[in-house]
C-alpha cells in the first residue's frame, strides 16, 4: 500500500509531488517539470539576454539540480520558491562568470540618485510599448530585479531588502529618464 494519495498527479500539490519525488517517483518529478518548465524558461529568456538556447539549457540545469537535491528538499517549503531560488543562483553564476554584474552594480552604486519625480503622460498603450522597450534595454541584473519585484516572489533574490529597494529606485530612475518625453492623454 502506497503512503501517497491515489489522486492523479495533476491534482496534487507541488509539495505532495516533491515528497513523492524525494521518495523516488520520477512521474511526480515529471509533473513538477510540466508545471514549472515554461515559467522558468521565460524567466531565463528575460534574464539571460533573450537567448532561447541558453534559456533552455538553464531550465534543464534547474531541474537537474533539483532532481539531484530532491532528497534534501525541506518538506513544507514552497516548491516554486525553491526552484526559482535555484534559477536565480544560476543567473547569478552566469553574471559572475562574465564579470558583468560586479562592474555594473559598482557603477550604479557610484551614480548619484535624483529624488526628482518625472511625470510620464501618454496613452496607456504607448506607455506599455515604451516600457517594454526600455525594460529590454536594461542590463540583465537590473531587468532581473525589476522583474522579480513585479512578477515573481521577491524572497528568492537572497540579498538584503534595503539593497533591493535601492536598486529598484535606481532602476526606476533610469526608466523615468528614458520615458520622460512621453505624455499621458487625459
Amino acid at each position: 500500500m502506497s503512503i501517497f494519495p491515489l489522486r492523479p498527479l495533476r491534482h496534487q500539490t507541488d509539495e505532495q509531488l516533491m515528497a513523492q519525488a524525494a521518495a523516488g517517483s520520477d512521474a511526480a518529478f515529471e509533473e513538477l517539470y510540466r508545471r514549472y518548465a515554461r515559467r522558468l524558461k521565460g524567466f531565463f529568456f528575460m534574464q539571460l539576454g533573450g537567448d532561447e538556447e541558453l534559456a533552455a539549457d538553464a531550465t534543464h540545469d534547474v531541474f537537474l539540480r533539483a532532481y539531484e537535491a530532491r532528497s534534501r528538499y525541506r518538506e513544507g517549503s514552497n516548491v516554486g520558491t525553491w526552484l526559482f531560488t535555484i534559477a536565480y543562483n544560476i543567473c547569478k553564476n552566469h553574471y559572475r562568470s562574465n564579470a558583468y554584474e560586479a562592474e555594473l552594480l559598482a557603477s550604479l552604486d557610484a551614480e548619484p540618485v535624483s529624488d526628482q519625480q518625472i511625470e510620464v503622460e501618454m496613452d496607456a498603450a504607448q506607455l506599455d510599448e515604451a516600457l517594454e522597450r526600455v525594460l529590454s534595454e536594461l542590463p540583465p541584473p537590473l531587468h532581473q530585479i525589476f522583474s522579480l519585484h513585479y512578477q515573481e516572489e521577491a524572497e528568492i533574490v537572497g540579498i538584503p531588502e534595503g539593497t533591493v529597494k535601492s536598486r529598484l529606485h535606481k532602476t526606476m530612475n533610469i526608466i523615468r529618464k528614458k520615458l520622460k518625453g512621453y505624455k499621458v492623454k487625459s
